[in-house]
């Protein structure tokens, strides 16, 4: 069910790529965003292309609302959410980091609009 999908699942270090991914249930219904994010992923599409398929076995639709870049510092406790896709465009960063307020509730969580 929708509750097995977990909110945010991000590198737990470095500076990465993440997309924001809205997960429907075909015809509409229940929706929600999630946000995923990996060193592994050269580009923004490499993330999509893993979690799409993931999520339509669980009976999902699932869309990309753009992406940007995650700079997490498990030390500091701090994450800052900026940059863009240039496939998918900007992610809405502020969405993105009530998202990431839900899991990293200790941390300070900011975003702009910068590229670096």
């Amino acid at each position: 069910a929708m509750a097995a999908v977990r909110d945010v699942e991000i590198d737990p270090e470095g500076t990465f790529k993440y997309v924001l991914l809205r997960l429907q249930r075909p015809g509409g219904g229940d929706r929600r965003d999630i946000v995923r994010g990996t060193a592994a992923a050269e580009f923004h599409n490499h993330i999509f292309e893993k979690v799409n398929p993931e999520m339509e076995k669980l009976g999902y639709e699932c869309k990309c609302l753009g992406g940007g870049k995650i700079d997490h510092n498990s030390k500091e406790k701090k994450i800052r959410v900026f940059g863009l896709s240039t496939g998918y465009g900007k992610a809405d960063h502020s969405v993105t980091v009530e998202i990431l307020k839900k899991v990293y509730t200790d941390y300070e969580i900011t975003w702009s609009d910068d590229k670096k």
